[in-house]
């Protein structure tokens, strides 16, 4: 990793406010396969499964029920006892984080709020290089204490372990098909997976450029690209600091890596615990040393202040800081505070979702929650001297912009306004 500091680190940090996924390089492939999809339906997309997905002529897109509960079957007891517990977290602070309804009156005016869930949501969850089972529990969770209805799972060839997870989770429609195809299908509805009301769940450079061209059509949770840590600490222990490192780059080469200290002692020590840094590393990692070597910068501050303009600025996925700090944060996906809130933690078991805004997204809003699978209604109820009260305002207003038909429906019921 890079250490930089002064008009350096300036650079450095403001030539990631451009930073973004190259959608542009997959856009004119991707929307051959969604208007594909669109069109032709089931067709076109068992024609992609086959092609992209090694889906077999003969193979059923959907998993059935008894496929699910011989994977949960076949799991070794430890990784069934690890999903439960993550379960358990994972829905408590769901749970913790619903909104409530409400409803508050005063002078003839009784004015609230709804929620209500979504229908039916699609969670899209990656089949690359790992069996991410965890991005199964963090979409589907937070869609069932919502209360969500029909959900479904779209996932490219889907190991036994996600398999087991979705069996856990009561999940029934579960289907082996996943890129760009899949999202089109959720986005459309085909023969096979009925549509739904929104997409949810990371994916490759495909997959968000899919979820961007049918975002006007069905609705979506963000545009995730690859996954960023930035660290700010002084005062760290710089093998925990170098771990969490090492653990968020060998997510993708791609991955954004990044520690902002005050302290150039620090900055030795963490770059003395990295590949290529003085010492082995923790273990050896291909992808996560080719994320460092061309993503990765340690910045130096001048000051804590400079440190957190900095990191506000990168608005990033991941930040770790000290507690004493937590006042400084305004841009991030997700906050893990101290030595021992390792991103990890997040990732997997402690509650809060993985699925977390990228490329400086995390300033206009924070990680998928359970926000994302509700909406939130107002409720207007007026009597006769409430909406007398108010009348003279209602119509002044409407009177001002032109729109006297509106003026005329308050004074139908209000003669004296």
């Amino acid at each position: 990793m890079r250490i930089l500091e002064g008009k350096a680190a300036d650079a450095y940090v403001a030539n990631l406010e451009t930073r973004g996924s190259r959608l542009d390089d997959v856009e004119p492939a991707v929307r051959r396969i969604v208007e594909d999809v669109r069109s032709c339906g089931n067709r076109a997309l068992m024609k992609y499964a086959r092609e992209f997905d090694g889906v077999e002529p003969t193979q059923d897109l959907r998993v059935s029920d008894s496929e699910l509960k011989e994977a949960w079957k076949l799991a070794p007891a430890p990784l069934q006892t690890a999903l439960r517990t993550a379960t358990k977290n994972i829905r408590q602070f769901c749970e913790w984080q619903k909104p409530k309804e409400w409803t508050r009156s005063r002078d003839g005016i009784s004015l609230g709020q709804l929620v209500r869930p979504l229908d039916s949501v699609g969670c899209y969850v990656p089949g690359g290089r790992f069996p991410l089972l965890s991005t199964l529990l963090m979409t589907v969770i937070p869609a069932q204490v919502a209360g969500v209805k029909d959900i479904r799972v779209v996932s490219p060839h889907p190991t036994s372990e996600v398999l087991a997870a979705a069996a856990m989770l009561g999940v029934h429609e579960f289907y082996r098909v996943g890129g760009a195809q899949a999202i089109a299908a959720l986005a459309f509805g085909t023969e096979t997976i009925p549509r739904v009301d929104k997409i949810v769940g990371p994916g490759n450079l495909y997959v968000t450029a899919a979820k961007k061209l049918v975002a006007f059509d069905c609705a979506i949770d963000m545009l995730a690209g690859p996954t960023e840590v930035v660290i700010v600490s002084s005062k760290g222990n710089p093998a925990f600091i170098a771990a969490d490192l090492l653990a968020q780059a060998e997510h993708d080469p791609e991955t954004l890596v990044v520690f902002i200290t005050t302290s150039k002692k620090l900055a030795a020590s963490v770059t003395n615990r990295l590949p290529q840094g003085g010492r082995e590393p923790l273990r050896k990692n291909p992808i996560a040393e080719q994320s460092l070597a061309t993503r990765g910068a340690i910045l130096v501050a001048s000051s804590r202040e400079q440190a957190f303009d900095w990191a506000n600025c990168i608005a990033p996925e991941h930040i770790n800081i000290d507690k004493k700090d937590l006042p400084l944060v305004r841009n991030a996906g997700s906050v893990f505070i101290g030595d021992y809130s390792a991103q990890a933690a997040g990732d997997y078991a402690s509650g809060p979702n993985h699925v977390l805004p990228t490329a400086g997204a995390a300033r206009f809003r924070g990680g998928l929650s359970v926000m994302d699978f509700v909406k939130v209604i107002s409720v207007q109820d007026l009597s006769s001297k409430g909406l007398d009260r108010i009348a003279p305002t209602i119509i002044r207003l409407a009177e001002t912009e032109g729109l006297r038909a509106h003026a005329d429906s308050i004074r139908v019921r209000c003669p004296d306004a």
